[in-house]
């Protein structure tokens, strides 16, 4: 007897590999000038990371993973009036054109919807292995050399003064105090992206974040020398 599932297989990935590379296309047309940090090349980052993440955390559907990490700041909630559903609203109805199926739409909703981080004292909890990597990998570029860029390229855009000694940070304990924040750039760092090494999800996300919080740590030791005046 013929065995029909390898011809089958072959067909249903080369569809899935076509309808992620014609995402790519919207999501570049989309966001290619975005100028926050949040732009095309932060979605290029995260998704070669996620597949980086993927490939040593086994039992994940690469699939979900790859829309997911394309599609999670469409619409990002930052920029739309603080509606987290935003983005995943655009992503289903770009993914439902393409013709994915239904369950993998909300799959890659979910994750959209539930990516961002909402406030020091808000939990994120990802219910999926999926949405864990594409969390992990969206935190990653949040933190490190690239983390700081974005950090003060949001900030500026914000019209944020760079650091205020007597403006503590705050450590928002919901989602509606953290979409108000006002706060500077640099307690940003404090606000969010200093805690972002204990929040990460996967074994490989947590190893890769080490190094990306030293560098933010030794970023603000030198920051606050300089601005003292200190040798």
């Amino acid at each position: 007897m013929l065995n029909n599932a390898t011809p089958h297989k072959t067909t249903q990935t080369i569809l899935q590999q076509t309808i992620i590379e014609q995402t790519k296309v919207f999501v570049r047309n989309k966001l290619e000038n975005e100028g926050t940090g949040h732009d095309w090349w932060h979605i290029v980052r995260v998704y070669n990371t996620a597949m980086l993440i993927t490939k040593h955390e086994p039992g994940a559907d690469i699939y979900a993973v790859s829309l997911a990490a394309l599609l999670h700041d469409i619409a990002d909630w930052k920029f739309n009036d603080g509606d987290l559903t935003a983005g995943s609203k655009i992503a289903g109805q770009w993914l439902a054109g393409c013709g994915v199926q239904t369950d993998i739409i909300e799959h890659v909703q979910d994750i959209i919807e539930t990516t961002s981080f909402k406030g020091a004292g808000v939990a994120t909890p990802m219910r999926t292995l999926e949405g864990q990597i594409v969390q992990d990998a969206d935190r990653l570029d949040a933190i490190g050399a690239i983390g700081i860029a974005r950090c003060f390229a949001y900030g500026g855009h914000k019209n944020r003064p760079l650091y205020n000694p007597e403006q503590p940070p705050v450590m928002h304990a919901n989602f509606e105090t953290y979409k108000k924040s006002d706060g500077t750039s640099v307690n940003h760092f404090y606000e969010k992206l200093l805690l972002l090494k204990d929040r990460m999800n996967t074994a490989t996300a947590k190893r890769l974040a080490q190094e990306r919080h030293a560098y933010m740590e030794q970023f603000l030791a030198t920051f606050m020398r300089e601005w003292g005046g200190r040798e």
